[in-house]
């Protein structure tokens, strides 16, 4: 007992470090907007684009890898995804232009869609459902520290020594935790489920896109859409913002930004993670309704935040801290949720799919929309000024005024998880009912799946 919990707790230390270094990597480009958009004279249009190209290839080769990982070793997918975005993080800093850069972010993202399909279905088979929540906050560790480490880092190192440095430092950490990763067990399917026929594997359900028939996992799907826009979005612009709306230098743009976007993550992962395991108790839907009042809070703390006057950037940081601080519940709440009603045969790919739709319609729009809305109004005040050239006044008014579409998505985000919340039990009921039945009768699969079956 002792030591598989010994081996539970190595292999969420382990894959934490791994999910680290994936946001940090996603967080570099966004550190470096300013002296890259000024080296090549880019648009906020195209910054927005490269932080897409990550997301566009990582949602595509995500549902296959997803799949990979309900049926092949998952230390070893993981392993050679870490090496690969890794590598390519590196090539980043060789690139001669904006093409270039683009395409080197389109293999990090293939590289990097190994990781979240993998390392959540390895924490459903080694932590319980009733400690799930709290494992998986603790994973999703990674994301507020990465994001804190890939600006701080990233915007000294830049200061330093120019921004290419700032993509060569991340490859050698990144190829030692692969060399850790491919060391790591892979433990049974459904090992950590109450029910002895968890792990069976010919109760599979028929096809893999059964988990789109899961009423709850639709819903979550869409919050997944949403949430990543503002949490693409808000890293991508947030630095730049800072400078030129409130007038910061590089370094003290990207350590606020690391401050109010990354670091306070960390006591929002994990009050998550505990509010989420006891409103579970309390309600089936409680994990959800709570991530949709955190989530409705995090709007008016954004709106505040984006109405704070030009240079008073402490009262900014703490507004936006504290709406960020909010919207890290979602990630305890409902990657819990997932794996609570997807059987255990199907959780990589019901995560793949999630993730499909969440960078493709989330994470992909979100940089693409507000660049473009900063270049839209930026021209616009710029045209109202009577002005000819477009200097970084009007591309401060611009980014600002984009900047509104953050509190106005939250708040279709709380309705969504709010309407996602009333599901949950039904979808719950059946999965265990279809868990609890012996080898010796016909398996109930859930009712929204019964016409797939038949097919």
């Amino acid at each position: 007992m002792n030591q598989s919990s010994d081996r539970a707790r190595y292999t969420l230390a382990i894959l934490f470090a791994i999910n680290l270094l994936n946001f940090y990597d996603r967080q570099i480009p966004g550190a470096l907007v300013e002296p890259i958009r000024k080296q090549w004279s880019l648009t906020d249009s195209q910054i927005g684009w490269l932080a897409t190209a990550f997301t566009l290839l990582y949602a595509v080769v995500g549902v296959p890898f997803g799949r990979l990982s309900d049926r092949w070793n998952r230390p070893r997918l993981l392993s050679w995804g870490v090496a690969a975005w890794s590598v390519l993080t590196a090539a980043s800093g060789f690139a001669w232009g904006f093409a270039s850069l683009f395409a080197a972010r389109l293999g990090v993202g293939v590289g990097e869609a190994t990781c979240a399909p993998a390392a959540n279905s390895l924490i459903a088979d080694l932590y319980p459902a009733k400690r799930r929540a709290q494992a998986i906050s603790l994973f999703m560790m990674g994301l507020p520290v990465g994001n804190f480490l890939g600006s701080y880092v990233s915007g000294h190192v830049a200061a330093a020594y120019g921004w290419r440095m700032a993509f060569y430092v991340a490859c050698l950490p990144g190829l030692l935790l692969a060399v850790l990763a491919a060391q790591l067990l892979d433990p049974p399917r459904g090992a950590a489920e109450s029910s002895p026929l968890a792990g069976r594997k010919h109760r599979d359900y028929p096809h893999w896109w059964s988990a789109l028939k899961i009423p709850t996992i639709r819903w979550i799907i869409l919050t997944g859409a949403l949430s990543n826009f503002n949490m693409y979005a808000i890293p991508t612009f947030l630095p730049a913002y800072l400078s030129r709306y409130h007038s910061l230098n590089l370094k003290s743009a990207n350590t606020l930004a690391a401050i109010a976007f990354g670091a306070v993550g960390i006591p929002g992962l994990l009050l998550g993670g505990w509010g989420a395991d006891r409103a579970a108790a309390v309600r089936s839907g409680g994990r959800l309704l709570l991530s949709s009042a955190a989530i409705f809070l995090a709007a008016i703390f954004f709106y505040s935040a984006l109405n704070v006057p030009q240079g008073q950037f402490i009262l900014f940081g703490v507004l936006m801290g504290a709406g960020c601080l909010l919207s890290y519940f979602y990630y305890s709440c409902v990657y819990a949720t997932i794996h609570d009603i997807v059987p255990p045969s199907l959780r990589g790919t019901a995560m793949a799919l999630y993730f499909f739709a969440m960078y493709l319609l989330g994470g992909s729009f979100g940089p693409v929309l507000t660049g473009r809305l900063s270049d839209h109004y930026a021209h616009r005040a710029m045209a109202e000024a009577g002005a000819t050239a477009l200097n970084e006044h009007f591309r401060a008014v611009g980014l600002h005024s984009a900047m509104y579409v953050i509190p106005v998505c939250s708040l279709v985000l709380a309705a969504v998880l709010l309407a996602a919340s009333r599901t949950v039990s039904a979808d719950l009921n059946n999965l265990q009912v279809w868990m609890s039945t012996p080898d010796t009768q016909p398996p109930p699969l859930p009712a929204q799946l019964q016409e797939s079956h038949r097919s």
